[in-house]
């Protein structure tokens, strides 16, 4: 149904966010939820770092300079 497609999309847009982000800096998943709550999708932390860990990014302190 249509949860499948946000899904994905929220899911292409995270992974662009988080290719994008500043590697000394990398977005913590609180900041990548302000993000795409901005970008007009109300997710929850628990859920960005959900679709974060099945994009395959590892957290934000192990992203950095990668």
């Amino acid at each position: 149904g249509g949860e499948e497609v946000s899904t994905n999309e929220v899911k292409q847009l995270l992974r662009k966010l988080i290719e994008e982000e500043d590697r000394t800096d990398p977005l913590k998943d609180d900041q990548l939820t302000v993000k795409l709550v901005e970008l007009g999708y109300p997710l929850a932390r628990r859920t960005v770092a959900k679709y974060r860990e099945q994009l395959g990014f590892p957290v934000a302190r192990l992203r950095r300079n990668i």
